[in-house]
């Protein structure tokens, strides 16, 4: 039994501002708001579809420490519109950051709370999956990722793979891609961005959480404390939440 990837997780001091920068980035609402979350979505969009993934931005008390493993590639459709779109994040409160990239053509920025995201150049595979091209994840191996991660979210490859890079969509076609390409740094802590599956109406929770850990998930403890969902560190040890059918 496969899950389904339904929203993005990102944790925030501070949800509804960073909230605020997100839908005003991406042009989402936010579609619902309380003291420690707030989640933001496209205009019209009916919960959960393929066509967007939904962030989910959810209170913590620590602070960001070091580079996100999770992070998102934003799409352009022109030079043009690259450089406005740079100018309008920057406007918003992003700041540029470097993580190393060196001469490249995309634009690396971060968030009011130090988030790294790209702004990339225009790029044909991206022109129709929307303001976000793609949630991209550090990993050892991306192919073994992206084996694993089809069966967590439901997806499909997208493209063709390459060495050190894998790449899943929505069996669609529509919304940002998944991407999983190779790092040599170990991860150390938790991760400030992760996804959240969920079994389809009608299945079962239990038996979908199985088929994750015979797949090589394991149950982990985050401080969740007690919880109506299943908190599983994927094989190369980034948590994810599996919620509730829906």
């Amino acid at each position: 039994m496969s899950t389904r990837l339904v929203h993005l997780v990102i944790d925030a001091n501070d949800p509804a501002g960073l909230a605020r920068f997100w839908s005003a980035a991406l042009g989402f609402q936010i579609a619902d708001e309380g003291a420690d979350e707030v989640d933001v979505w496209p205009p019209g969009f009916s919960y959960p579809e393929p066509r967007a993934l939904p962030l989910v931005f959810v209170r913590v008390p620590e602070p960001k420490t070091v580079k996100d493993r999770v992070h998102l590639d934003l799409a352009t459709q022109s030079a043009e519109h690259q450089a406005a779109v740079v100018a309008r994040l920057r406007d918003l409160g992003a700041t540029p950051a470097d993580v190393g990239q060196g001469d490249v053509p995309w634009v690396v920025l971060a968030d009011p709370e130090g988030n790294e995201f790209c702004v990339l150049e225009p790029r044909p595979v991206y022109m129709d999956t929307g303001p976000v091209a793609a949630v991209v994840v550090d990993s050892p191996d991306p192919a073994a990722a992206a084996g694993f991660w089809q069966l967590a979210a439901g997806w499909v490859p997208g493209g063709e793979w390459e060495d050190g890079f894998a790449a899943l969509r929505s069996p669609e076609g529509v919304g940002p891609y998944l991407e999983f390409v190779r790092v040599t740094d170990r991860k150390t802590v938790k991760d400030r961005i992760h996804p959240d599956v969920a079994p389809r109406p009608g299945q079962d929770h239990a038996a979908a959480v199985r088929a994750l850990t015979d797949a090589g998930a394991a149950a982990i403890d985050i401080g969740q404390g007690e919880v109506t969902w299943t908190v599983l560190a994927d094989p190369q040890g980034n948590e994810f939440c599996v919620l509730s059918p829906r």
